[in-house]
């Protein structure tokens, strides 16, 4: 089975990986081109996870009035 792309990867999925490859990182048992293709898919993964993080963001400090429109959450003191 081929291996989804980045974007298709879910957040828990992405960061899963990521997690795997620092682990994998850490142990210093990697030989250096390894190392560095598996840096280069770890900030791949990185930035995926960051956009998504942030689509989620945006979409809930988002409230829908009652006319449609669409603003900015704010805590009223």
């Amino acid at each position: 089975m081929a291996e989804k792309k980045e974007k298709e990867l879910s957040f828990e999925e992405s960061l899963l990986n990521l997690e795997e490859i620092v682990k994998k990182l850490e142990t210093g048992d990697v030989p250096l081109d390894d190392a560095i293709n598996e840096f280069n898919k770890a900030m791949k993964l990185a930035k995926t996870c960051d956009e998504k993080l942030k689509k989620a963001e945006d979409a809930i400090t988002k409230l829908v009035k009652d006319n449609g429109e669409i603003v900015d959450f704010q805590v009223e003191d």
